[in-house]
């Protein structure tokens, strides 16, 4: 079975969709809408060539939603079975397999990015990838610092995981990791605690928007962050979706209950090749490819 993957956060690079713009007519069309519905000529700091300008949560998420979607729409070859994306990457998914439309998945990422962008400043704080330590170890050194935030937010594969918290927690945690034997305790460059209780604000924010969105039957099911399974129902969906916000990234569990499901074929669809490189790391049977 074919599954397609989409990309989140941190795998946007300047120029990113410019040779789609040039190339193909419904590039052209669907950037343009999106600089109507954003207010902004989005491309313009797209195709540039300043990293900086993409940093910016609220032109990181809409631009990489966009590449991704605008790259499945041009594939003649887009026939996904089964999809998924990581954190941002839900949303890239949602419209693949037509549960929601680009018009509403679009204004949906923008007002995520501005509410995410609002409670990084309201609460700073931070992420850290944690390499060569088992979850469950890396679970409990989090659970054990009661005085900071501190959460496994991205099960990325077997041996990383990223944690998030408050500044404080994560240079506790990251001393910890450490001393317990960690390869790696990498503090990472973003702009807030993503995936944690630092993000209630937002993730409050984001519900009054997604329950005031049309979400459809999805064309095949979506294998979602918050529990890993499959889902087609568009209540299900909405919840998750809003859950997501202050819940873990399970893409390792994802990656292999798409395989179990019968997944032999992961295309990323999207900026970077991320996803994949995680894929060969969960899925070892498993062919993967850019769309």
């Amino acid at each position: 079975m074919q599954a397609y993957i989409f990309p989140g956060q941190g795998a946007q690079f300047a120029g990113m969709g410019k040779d789609l713009y040039e190339n193909h007519t419904i590039a052209k069309t669907l950037f343009e809408q999106a600089n109507g519905i954003l207010g902004f000529r989005i491309t313009d700091l797209m195709f540039g060539t300043n990293d900086e300008d993409l940093r910016q949560t609220k032109v990181t998420q809409p631009a990489v939603f966009l590449h991704s979607v605008i790259v499945a729409k041009c594939s003649s070859e887009f026939k996904p079975e089964m999809v998924a994306g990581h954190s941002l990457g839900e949303f890239s998914a949602l419209v693949a397999n037509q549960c929601l439309s680009f018009e509403d998945a679009l204004q949906l990422v923008y007002k995520r990015a501005l509410a995410m962008q609002k409670a990084c400043d309201q609460n700073p704080g931070t992420m850290a990838a944690i390499l060569g330590l088992p979850d469950e170890k890396v679970e409990e050194i989090c659970a054990g610092i009661t005085e900071e935030i501190v959460v496994a937010a991205n099960y990325n594969c077997p041996g990383q995981l990223v944690i998030s918290g408050s500044i404080k927690g994560i240079e506790i945690a990251c001393e910890l990791m450490k001393a317990a034997g960690a390869k790696r305790a990498l503090p990472l460059q973003v702009g807030g605690a993503f995936h944690s209780p630092l993000m209630e604000p937002a993730r409050q924010e984001l519900a009054a928007a997604i329950a005031a969105t049309q979400f459809n039957i999805p064309a095949c099911p979506i294998y979602q962050n918050v529990n890993a399974a499959p889902s087609s129902d568009p209540e299900t969906i909405k919840q998750n979706l809003i859950a997501q916000l202050t819940a873990p990234v399970k893409w390792t569990q994802t990656v292999q209950n798409m395989a179990k499901d019968g997944a032999t074929k992961f295309t990323e669809s999207g900026p970077g090749k991320v996803l994949q490189g995680l894929v060969k790391k969960i899925a070892l049977e498993a062919e993967v490819a850019s769309a």
